[in-house]
């Protein structure tokens, strides 16, 4: 038996059921921008809150080595951290206990210096944050920290 040939009116029928159906799906897209909105609005609010450390760079200028080499040999508060995480405070090896209380004496006996902290490259960064928070807890304001050229 030969195929039966589609009615044209049957065929119209079928697209237009399709059209009907396409135009139906569509995702609905205001639960995911109201989400993404919260997340932003928490973001604004809690960014102001947040404690973080700056460190203020020196400017670029180019200064005499000497005057600047004279400058640190001065400093009555000085601290290295050698490459083997070890501290020195002016030039005496002491333990992270101790050098809380030496830099408590030395913010007594100097109110206005400010520590110097000679940091080796090779040292860990956790060493440096333990001897920056040494000298916040003696009371000092400020640190500086001598990076050397090499």
């Amino acid at each position: 038996m030969p195929a039966k040939k589609p009615n044209v009116e049957t065929l119209m029928r079928k697209i237009r059921v399709a059209r009907e159906h396409s135009d139906d799906v569509h995702i609905n897209l205001t639960p995911l921008i109201d989400v993404v909105f919260v997340v932003l609005i928490m973001f604004i609010i809690i960014a102001p809150m947040l404690e973080l450390d700056r460190v203020q760079l020196a400017s670029a200028a180019q200064r005499d080595n000497r005057e600047t080499a004279v400058v640190q040999e001065e400093s009555p508060v000085a601290i290295h951290v050698h490459e083997d995480n070890s501290i020195w405070f002016n030039n005496k090896i002491v333990s992270k206990e101790e050098l809380l209380q030496l830099l408590k004496n030395a913010k007594r006996n100097y109110p206005n210096k400010i520590p110097q902290l000679f940091h080796d490259k090779k040292a860990q960064f956790g060493t440096y944050q333990t001897v920056k928070n040494a000298v916040e807890n003696a009371g000092f304001e400020q640190l500086d920290v001598i990076l050397q050229p090499g």
